[in-house]
């Protein structure tokens, strides 16, 4: 096959002009107003004789969404083809009190199976108080694609602002995000462009796999939710749905960056919200299953409560801020009804089940949202743990980051998708207390630092 030149600087022709900050006002009311309305409307369907009939027919209509769902058939990843020129890429980390894990990362991007004089490595101390700022200008030293930027008192805007100032210093057509506990096969940016060779992708997320999944019960249900969320992914894009970044080993082109002014510095969520602006924007999300990217997974229980609920404010808020042209169809019809399909199963139907016990036990008749619960709570998520952690383990090991990968018997399989069942529940507690916080408090809620594992053993 002939050598040639990846489409990278395209200006994408049907980018539409939107004024980002016009929708990010008055979350708190719109947040109440979204839970009030549902409470009262799951309240009003127990008092009507149609109630039972129409939750049936809304159950319905998302199992035979969910159905098509799993009825779709995943395309074989891209083949990379070599281009005449390699075009220049740049991976920023972004690091706050990261010194545990900061040098493990940079030997890592600094050492990868590409042109040396073609990608360049940013990594961004974020005001850190621990050590992190010596050893990374003891890194900038020994390597030279290394470069730092630190931060000052006076920088705002979070993560979101430390990727939008380095912005201004890469020189990369493609941009790489990864957090400081990163791991990656030397020879992945080959497979990352062949994404690319598609002219409407404007952005893959690499599947993450959880590289402590043995440390114990939490990290093996990470394992399982990881292979949940990369089946969902594959499935969502290969029926006309969204794709969606995960903050850690994303890439987008600077482009489609600019398409979309950069990340959300009023968001606690930057890769969640940057998914909503791309596609809004026309471009479309790719899910790279392998090789992934390596992550910790949280070990204590506090961690993964300041972590999830931080995922469920961040990915409702998102539906909040850009409510207008979501509703106004700027992404397709495909993508919208997916869309808003996921925002009912994922962010309404748990704050939902609590009126609909409440009545239900009041009334004494059963929940009316028991079928929908059954369906898509629990045997969607159980079928894509299974299919998840298949596709895992056929696909080849990469030793470095997900341990040597023999193949892996009935037994165990049935253990790992059990235990991710049990561990996802913990998004029914969780959901319906970040929403419910979102209405009634004026204040978002705070990042809070993912403790390490090395972290954990030094203290």
């Amino acid at each position: 096959m002939a050598e040639r030149s990846l489409p990278l600087t395209i200006e994408h022709p049907i980018a539409p002009q939107i004024e980002w900050s016009a929708g990010m006002g008055y979350r708190r009311i719109k947040a109440a107003t979204i839970l009030g309305s549902l409470w009262l409307g799951v309240a009003a369907l127990h008092l009507i004789s149609w109630g039972y009939i129409i939750a049936w027919a809304i159950a319905s209509l998302f199992c035979w969404r969910a159905l098509r769902l799993v009825a779709t058939r995943v395309a074989p990843p891209p083949l990379f083809v070599p281009p005449q020129t390699y075009p220049f890429i740049s991976l920023a980390i972004a690091a706050k009190n990261e010194a545990a894990v900061i040098a493990n990362v940079v030997a890592n991007l600094c050492s990868l199976d590409y042109p040396a004089d073609r990608y360049e490595v940013w990594a961004i101390d974020d005001r850190s108080t621990d050590r992190t700022p010596e050893i990374l200008d003891k890194l900038a030293i020994e390597y030279p694609q290394l470069q730092v930027l630190h931060r000052t008192d006076s920088d705002t805007g979070g993560k979101s602002g430390a990727l939008n100032q380095v912005l201004t210093l890469m020189q990369g057509e493609i941009i790489g995000v990864f957090d400081a506990d990163a791991r990656v096969a030397p020879d992945f940016l080959h497979q990352v462009l062949a994404y690319f060779q598609n002219e409407t992708v404007g952005a893959i997320q690499m599947r993450k796999a959880i590289t402590n999944s043995d440390t114990n019960w939490l990290t093996g249900g990470q394992r399982a939710e990881m292979a949940l969320d990369a089946y969902l992914q594959q499935q969502r894009t290969h029926s006309g749905g969204i794709g969606e970044l995960r903050g850690n080993g994303q890439f987008v082109r600077q482009t489609a960056l600019a398409d979309c002014n950069g990340w959300n510095e009023e968001t606690i969520t930057d890769d969640l919200d940057l998914t909503i602006r791309l596609h809004l924007t026309g471009w479309d999300i790719a899910l790279m299953p392998y090789p992934p990217v390596g992550e910790e997974g949280v070990t204590t229980v506090k961690s993964l409560w300041h972590q999830r609920n931080r995922w469920a404010e961040g990915g409702f808020q998102r539906y909040l801020d850009y409510w207008e042209p979501i509703a106004s169809n700027r992404m397709g019809t495909k993508k919208t009804i997916d869309l808003l399909s996921f925002l009912s199963i994922q962010y309404l139907l748990p704050p939902a089940g609590i009126p609909d016990f409440l009545m239900a036990f009041w009334l004494k008749h059963p929940p009316l949202l028991l079928p929908m619960t059954a369906s898509l709570g629990v045997a969607l998520p159980l079928w894509g743990i299974w299919v998840g952690l298949q596709r895992t383990y056929r696909q080849a090991a990469t030793p470095a980051i997900e341990g040597d990968r023999r193949p892996v018997s009935w037994v165990t399989l049935f253990k790992q998708t059990a235990i991710g069942s049990l561990f996802i529940l913990h998004w029914l507690i969780v959901m319906p207390l970040a929403i419910a916080r979102m209405a009634i408090l004026p204040k978002r809620l705070k990042w809070v630092k993912t403790l390490r594992q090395d972290d954990l053993s030094q203290a």
